[in-house]
């Protein structure tokens, strides 16, 4: 399957693809497994954060488990939050890491300036693409604060943030964003929240979130792209399901996998029970919450 085919067929069928975080090696097997009886097709998918700060070693160590279990037709691999300014606010080297993703197999990357100004975003977003898209590879990006770990919006109420939509993507931007930068995909701040990575809130349940349908549509009505939802674990059903009928192609989920595979392991230490409660959990998620079981069909054809 191609990457960037896939996500388009879901813009064009008002499908999403889910996209399942892999922050501990182990989860590798019971998501793709997940996905594959549900007939549905997935990315699985790693972030810097994620080999940096939790136990899925490197993006390299990934592609490695990916490849024992992947399946044609049902799942992709993505390249997860490379940050050109990382969650510490330190400068990150980001192209070698592009670079390595894609000698890894990476059926797509992303890159995240969006702590830069506009125009430094655009500017390091067209520098990843300029290598990625030689290679034949899509490449997301992100434009707004999509709020959580990685902003300074943490100590504000929810409501307050949604009602004045701070650090939401405005149409004006996002279009001479990509304009500019050249990416395929676009990640959107509409009112997700990024899961916590401070450890004593790691278990927490994530603020129920909403999303902001309107600006959606009119985001995709101004880029005709493919729109994605960054996180995508805490947002209230009938809104995930409206924002993917208004423009969301892809949406990212880790706190849901994160937590159950942490939870079981903390009860038993014992990684394949933590395998189970991941597979049922991601089963219901595919089911119940996004939708996507038997989508295989559309998208993968």
């Amino acid at each position: 399957m191609d990457a960037k085919i896939v996500v388009r067929k879901a813009l064009e069928n008002k499908l999403v693809v889910p996209a399942f975080n892999i922050p501990h090696l182990p989860m590798v097997k019971p998501i793709v497994q997940a996905v594959v009886d549900e007939d549905s097709v997935a990315m699985i998918q790693v972030a810097r954060l994620e080999w940096e700060k939790f136990e899925s070693e490197s993006l390299e160590r990934v592609a490695e488990e990916y490849g024992k279990y992947k399946k044609e037709g049902h799942t992709l691999l993505h390249l997860d939050h490379v940050p050109v300014i990382d969650e510490d606010h330190l400068e990150v080297d980001y192209l070698p890491i592009i670079e390595r993703a894609i000698k890894a197999g990476y059926q797509s990357v992303m890159v995240d300036a969006s702590r830069l100004t506009l125009e430094g975003n655009i500017a390091a977003t067209k520098s990843v693409c300029d290598i990625a898209h030689a290679a034949g590879i899509p490449v997301e990006a992100e434009l707004g604060a999509v709020m959580g770990h990685e902003t300074a919006q943490a100590a504000i109420p929810y409501e307050e943030i949604f009602e004045k939509k701070m650090g939401f993507t405005t149409v004006e931007d996002a279009t001479k964003f990509v304009e500019g930068s050249g990416c395929d995909w676009l990640s959107v701040a509409v009112g997700s929240v990024h899961g916590a990575i401070a450890a004593n809130l790691l278990d927490k349940k994530k603020p129920a979130a909403k999303l902001d349908i309107e600006r959606i549509t009119e985001l995709e009505a101004a880029l005709n792209m493919p729109l994605v939802l960054h996180g995508g674990s805490g947002i209230e059903n009938d809104y995930i399901l409206r924002g993917i009928k208004a423009g969301i192609a892809k949406i990212n989920v880790g706190t849901e996998l994160r937590q159950p595979y942490e939870r079981a392991m903390r009860e038993k230490n014992d990684v394949e029970y933590a395998r189970e409660c991941v597979y049922t959990r991601c089963r219901e998620l595919i089911r119940d919450f996004l939708r996507t079981a038997g989508d295989a069909e559309v998208l993968a054809k």
